[in-house]
């Protein structure tokens, strides 16, 4: 039997070649042949992988349609939602190879521990405090104000991680407290209701801090709400210049 030239390409393009990352940080990939489908997303060749061809295989996903963030993966060397990345962007030449979230320690296969990246959060004061009590009238902030413009972007961050996998100066400086968690501080540095400005520009003011950023754009450029960190890092630089100018810090 001759097969021509034009029915290899159809057979070829009607798969995908698939390098998944099994194991922990020592682990190695392991490939997989998957069907190819109109419209397949990374996170279904993962979920065919795991329900066909290998049950062991530990991935992390919830709602499936980018909301919750959890499913976020290397793809092709860059961070993603896998549940919103479609095959046809990223395997033209029918080829696939997902990892872990880079800069978190891996739990197994696919499954970044995601501790680190909250630790972070609580580090940089990402917590709100209040100014008020439960007995007190509602606080109202209103909308028009340019503190409250400044952040519109920035308070929909969902924590998904993919700046942070993104970012080549937490790969130098494992210390350096990353994109999400200085994007949250500065939604509450600017956020008039929060009674703990001071404390939150002390925390995000030191080398792990803001000033670490090098404004290498690749969190703005990845994330996949659309935020820019880069813009709130620099809002903090001003903040902290200006606390420390004032004998503040």
């Amino acid at each position: 039997m001759v097969i021509s030239p034009r029915d290899a390409d159809d057979a070829r393009m009607s798969t995908l070649d698939v390098r998944v990352w099994r194991g922990g940080a020592e682990g190695s990939f392991q490939s997989f042949e998957v069907p190819r489908h109109e419209s397949q997303t990374v996170l279904d060749v993962v979920t065919h992988i795991q329900r066909v061809l290998e049950p062991a295989l530990a991935y992390r996903f919830a709602c499936r349609v980018g909301m919750c963030g959890s499913c976020a993966m290397t793809v092709n060397g860059v961070a993603r939602w896998t549940c919103r990345t479609h095959v046809d962007q990223v395997a033209a030449d029918g080829s696939l190879e997902i990892a872990p979230l880079r800069n978190l320690p891996v739990i197994r296969d696919l499954v970044a521990d995601m501790r680190e990246f909250f630790h972070k959060w609580a580090a940089a004061r990402g917590a709100f405090a209040p100014t008020r009590t439960k007995r007190d009238d509602f606080a109202r902030v209103a909308p028009e104000s340019a503190a409250r413009r400044a952040i519109d972007a920035a308070i929909e961050c969902i924590g998904c991680g993919v700046c942070y996998g993104s970012c080549d100066v937490v790969t130098w400086n494992p210390d350096y407290l990353g994109p999400a968690a200085l994007n949250r501080a500065w939604t509450l540095v600017q956020d008039v209701r929060d009674g703990a400005r001071g404390e939150r520009l002390a925390a995000v003011a030191g080398d792990a801090g803001c000033q670490a950023c090098h404004t290498h754009l690749s969190c703005t450029e990845r994330c996949p709400k659309g935020i820019s960190p880069t813009a709130g890092i620099a809002g903090l630089k001003r903040a902290v210049a200006a606390a420390a100018l004032r004998g503040k810090l």
